[in-house]
């Protein structure tokens, strides 16, 4: 009777820690790609869609498809969230950091998307070039900035962990090439249109934003 006594606890208690195992796995799972207080942000502030999407300023296809998120931006604006996460594919863009960082340093003075739309507008000017930093501050004073705050903050600790927790988020929720986009925590095909695009967004609509997990 010990011994059965024994063996049933010992089946429980195997039993318990592999379902913790399985619970705590569970809760480790893959990261809902959700909106949150340090993105770069735009949009409605009480959303029924998060578009979230990894660029890297460098790569000619997020140039290519910035039109098309524009015009979903502005189509949508009531009711879609817009944010803007770093993921700059070094191996093969030179200057990606560097211009990822000058939207940062433009943020810190308010101007974060109207660098991002004019590092889109003159990527073929930057992209290669040796002397990407010396624009980069030409692009700064054309906005309006303050170069010498901007180019101290080109260069802060500050800026580049946010480009690194950036990036380091993509590679969590997989991504592995730019432009990627999450609709409300998914994942989605890169659409091939503003069609395909715009019933994504409606679908996410009808669905509406996935619960926050604790």
């Amino acid at each position: 009777m010990k011994t059965s006594t024994t063996l049933i606890v010992s089946v429980a208690l195997i039993v318990l820690f592999f379902g913790a195992v399985l619970w705590l796995s569970g809760k480790g799972g893959a990261p809902i790609a959700s909106i949150e207080a340090a993105d770069w942000t735009d949009g409605a502030l009480d959303p029924k869609v998060e578009l979230i999407e990894y660029s890297d300023f460098q790569c000619p296809a997020c140039a290519a498809y910035e039109p098309l998120v524009a015009e979903i931006r502005g189509d949508f604006n009531d009711t879609l969230r817009f944010a803007y996460r770093h993921f700059p594919l070094t191996q093969i863009h030179q200057n990606a950091v560097l211009a990822a960082k000058a939207a940062e340093a433009a943020g810190k003075q308010g101007k974060f998307w109207e660098m991002h739309d004019l590092l889109f507008e003159k990527q073929e000017e930057w992209a290669t070039s040796a002397t990407m930093r010396t624009l980069a501050t030409a692009y700064a004073k054309e906005l309006g900035l303050d170069t010498a705050r901007f180019e101290a903050d080109l260069d802060s600790k500050e800026t580049e962990d946010k480009i690194e927790r950036d990036y380091a988020g993509g590679l969590r929720l997989k991504v592995n090439a730019t432009p990627t986009f999450f609709v409300n925590g998914t994942k989605i095909k890169n659409p091939g249109n503003y069609d395909e695009f715009k019933r994504e967004i409606e679908r996410a609509m009808e669905r509406g934003l996935p619960p926050v997990t604790p």
